[in-house]
């Protein structure tokens, strides 16, 4: 990775379809919350500087990785990724190089992938990279639409998908590497203007392709590891996940 990186945790939703009074990221996974794998993740990835965003029961989360010497955003309101990433700007002040973008409750990520990500990114000179995979059933997940040429045009959420956007099996995974300084410079021009009334950040991918820069995306070789977790079967299922790829597992 970059020898300056940072790095964006998003958590800062409830997480209402986990059916729990606890903050989604603070859900035990293998006896640690979920966020504590993802710092991890970002431990791994080299990073420099990390910026966790908090908002719902942000003092609980603070509390539980307040150890780790990360940087704290606060998103009061729950208003979207993009929303989330506008308050981190005064974290972000003077960071240079780049900043991934990671989610709060995706536990199975690894390091390899980070790297290769960071590998196909600085060798490419890219403005941004956002890792994708190939899904069969890409229901409710963002897509990856390209150009004819193959080269990155847009992400659509599936909520404003057309019937044949929808029909694009490449899924967006939430996961990103931005030049800083180019994140930065577009994420104020975010509009709410989607079905969700939203500030999305995949529109920074938009932006970024309008203005003429370079930007690519790289499908895993592992769809596995961008699972997200939002109900508690899906926590469970990642749990025995982490479980089998530690070599832990018993049956």
């Amino acid at each position: 990775m970059s020898q300056d990186l940072s790095v964006i945790v998003l958590a800062a939703g409830k997480g209402t379809r986990m059916k729990s009074d606890l903050a989604k990221v603070l859900h035990p996974c293998l006896g640690r919350p979920l966020i504590d794998w993802v710092l991890d993740q970002a431990d791994a990835a080299g990073a420099s500087h990390q910026v966790v965003v908090v908002g719902h029961q942000r003092e609980a989360v603070m509390e539980a990785v307040g150890g780790r010497g990360v940087h704290f955003a606060i998103q009061s309101e729950q208003k979207g990724t993009g929303h989330a990433v506008q308050m981190c700007r005064e974290a972000m002040e003077g960071r240079q190089g780049q900043v991934l973008v990671l989610s709060g409750d995706v536990p199975l990520l690894s390091g390899d992938t980070l790297k290769a990500l960071a590998h196909h990114h600085d060798a490419g000179g890219y403005a941004a990279t956002v890792l994708t995979a190939i899904f069969d059933d890409p229901t409710g997940y963002g897509r990856l639409i390209r150009r004819a040429d193959g080269q990155v045009d847009r992400i659509v959420e599936h909520k404003d998908a057309t019937e044949e956007e929808r029909a694009v099996r490449e899924i967006n995974s939430g996961i990103y590497l931005f030049h800083t300084e180019q994140l930065f410079r577009c994420i104020h021009r975010l509009t709410p203007d989607n079905a969700q009334g939203e500030l999305y950040l995949t529109d920074v991918i938009r932006f970024l392709v309008d203005d003429g820069l370079p930007v690519s995306a790289l499908p895993t070789q592992d769809a596995e590891e961008i699972q997200g977790v939002n109900t508690i079967e899906q926590l469970a299922h990642v749990e025995e996940e982490l479980r089998r790829r530690q070599g832990t597992r018993v049956d």
